[in-house]
């Protein structure tokens, strides 16, 4: 293994477990092109996995053998690397929030930046374009709820709504209905129902 290639695993092993790797952010051990080489041998040989179109990850190795990292937690750092908001899809959200027994198969996510793909070993994470409304209050209840319902659509939402009504905080609820404004106006209305009987 080249020098440049064990510093760049060197630095890899220093970051935390989901930190992606590009050559931009390693071009001070290297020229471009220099780095992009290592890059491209180290995942060659299993050292590191390549998530995308110069993304790389590395593998967690435990005593099983190796595994891709977590995909949230490779998601969320690729987001703030980025500066773009990536949040669950509605599905999953639904499916946390108990308003669906179904288990998402895929991996989807929604971003505020383009859509795309990145692989994690077997697994294909899909990043889907969304509009900021569905990138409200992520990390948080209400942000779910919106996105469930959003996943679950006109027809859906209104009995789900009467669920969430005793499942959660009036804090959360409030915080659905100050978002009302920027919500479609199907799902405004139903949310101003909602907050009017809470």
């Amino acid at each position: 293994m080249s020098n440049l290639a064990q510093q760049v695993l060197a630095h890899a092993t220093s970051m935390p477990e989901g930190t992606s790797l590009s050559a931009k952010a390693l071009l001070h051990l290297g020229s471009r092109a220099a780095v992009d080489q290592a890059l491209s041998r180290l995942a060659r040989s299993g050292e590191l996995l390549r998530a995308g179109r110069g993304v790389y990850v590395l593998p967690v190795k435990g005593k099983f053998g190796t595994r891709a990292p977590e995909v949230a937690k490779v998601v969320q750092e690729w987001a703030s690397q980025r500066g773009e908001t990536v949040v669950g899809h509605g599905a999953a959200a639904a499916n946390r929030l108990g308003l669906t027994t179904q288990v998402p198969v895929r991996q989807v996510f929604l971003t505020s930046g383009r859509s795309r793909k990145l692989k994690l070993g077997a697994q294909t994470v899909e990043l889907k374009h969304a509009p900021p409304w569905q990138l409200l209050y992520p990390g948080q209840a209400a942000g779910e709820v919106i996105r469930s319902l959003a996943w679950m659509g006109p027809s859906g939402s209104e009995a789900a709504l009467g669920q969430l009504r005793h499942k959660l905080p009036t804090s959360e609820l409030l915080a659905v209905a100050n978002a009302r404004a920027r919500l479609p106006t199907w799902l405004a209305s139903q949310v101003s129902s909602l907050v009017t009987r809470a």
